[in-house]
């Protein structure tokens, strides 16, 4: 990228474009135009509009990388597609798994069954619906039930079924285990060939 890389602060809750079936919806995108309009008219693909470079769950926090330019959005996907953006997070797991370091490198598919939830491959007969993706996660304790994790691939709940899958669903995720309660996934950044961009820690609850 020929700028500085930039991020936006979204927050837990908020999807960052449209949700479906309700154009007109909260979300990252209608909250970004709005505080720098002159994104509007710059030519963004579909699916990268307002210059959004990736995307997060509805239910987690943290930095999303902006590009200033078309330009500049295309060498991000460039450095996303080569795996070489490395994506960090902070998450509060709902007990403790008795490792300090872990990494997870299954497949992941949607399950077959529960089409809201995805499921990493067990054994080559593990039912899914579509294709498995490649991915990794390398999970680190910080304290207590405090974890980080990288990953540099970007599949949907990746952080969460892998979690789950090593015996650390995160606390208040219900669709993996996690049981009830506060829902804490937090982005914290990325390292790329552009640099470092950051955004801050949400207030508690943390642990």
């Amino acid at each position: 990228m020929t700028t500085p890389w930039t991020t936006w602060a979204k927050p837990a809750g908020i999807p960052v474009f449209p949700p479906h079936g309700d154009a007109g919806g909260p979300c990252v995108l209608a909250d970004l135009l709005r505080t720098e309009p002159g994104r509007v008219a710059l030519p963004w693909p579909a699916g990268f509009e307002g210059g959004i470079c990736h995307r997060l769950d509805t239910v987690t926090s943290g930095a999303l990388l902006l590009a200033a330019t078309p330009e500049d959005l295309a060498e991000a996907r460039r450095q996303f597609t080569e795996k070489r953006i490395a994506k960090r997070y902070l998450l509060l797991v709902s007990r403790d798994p008795g490792w300090d370091e872990n990494r997870c490198d299954r497949p992941i598919a949607h399950d077959a069954r529960r089409g809201a939830r995805m499921i990493v491959q067990r054994g080559p007969s593990t039912p899914h619906r579509g294709r498995w993706y490649d991915a990794t996660t390398v999970f680190r304790r910080v304290s207590g039930r405090l974890y980080s994790a990288e990953m540099r691939t970007g599949v949907m709940h990746q952080i969460r079924v892998h979690a789950a899958f090593l015996g650390a669903p995160l606390a208040g995720d219900g669709l993996y285990g996690g049981g009830r309660g506060a829902f804490c996934l937090h982005h914290t950044g990325l390292r790329g060939e552009g640099g470092l961009a950051t955004a801050p820690v949400p207030p508690p609850p943390w642990a």
